[in-house]
């Protein structure tokens, strides 16, 4: 099954997807023919069962980054583990970054910063210790932010992290995957359920395709 080209149901408005900085580090792997990429997130980065690190984005991501760069050699690589914060994950940053050496580094972050309350600025923060880490060994940073759930928005702040997100990624000039405000548009639509109980890991694929 091929992945670069979206089903109808993944198209969402033009300004959901913002791409107002370039990734020349990138640029210059794909030229070289040789990209590497590091997925760094928690566990919405991933899906549960025996087939879930087949079915999840950083799987699918590799499937479409080559098809769509024909003759580019390309690596996912996916440093993903549940209930990390930004911090937790800043921890094990470095090690990550050299064990992968990736020309580009998607990091998902702010749900389990948004469930255990961590200070906004502290959040901010260390996404900026992050972005410079990454920087520094030589990664380009794409940023990618919580998912979005009507019922798990009721609970926590998820959207005050996803502002706080997409203000550093406008600081530091990094681009923001906005998927927060992707999945509410397809909530809002309603082109995904995201309050029934039926066909949860169906619809999680679904979701992870797009």
């Amino acid at each position: 099954m091929a992945f670069a080209v979206q089903p109808a149901e993944c198209l969402v408005a033009q300004h959901q997807l913002e791409q107002f900085f370039p990734l020349p580090q990138v640029a210059r792997a794909i030229a070289a023919k040789k990209l590497d990429v590091l997925v760094v997130g928690a566990g919405s980065s991933t899906l549960p069962g025996p087939k879930g690190a087949q079915l999840a984005y950083p799987a699918r991501l590799q499937q479409a980054l080559t098809e769509t760069l024909p003759g580019v050699a390309v690596k996912v690589a996916a440093d993903v583990k549940p209930h990390r914060t930004a911090a937790a994950m800043v921890k094990t940053l470095k090690s990550a970054l050299a064990a992968a050496k990736p020309a580009l580094m998607i990091w998902q972050t702010g749900t389990v910063d948004a469930m255990q309350a961590v200070d906004p600025d502290q959040f901010s923060d260390t996404l900026e210790q992050g972005i410079v880490m990454a920087r520094t060994a030589g990664a380009e940073v794409v940023l990618v932010n919580a998912q979005y759930s009507p019922r798990t928005e009721s609970m926590i702040a998820l959207g005050t992290y996803a502002d706080d997100m997409r203000w550093v990624a406008l600081q530091h000039k990094v681009p923001l995957f906005n998927r927060f405000e992707i999945m509410r548009l397809w909530a809002d639509l309603g082109t995904f359920d995201f309050t029934g109980a039926v066909n949860k890991l169906k619809m999680a694929a679904r979701v992870h395709d797009c």
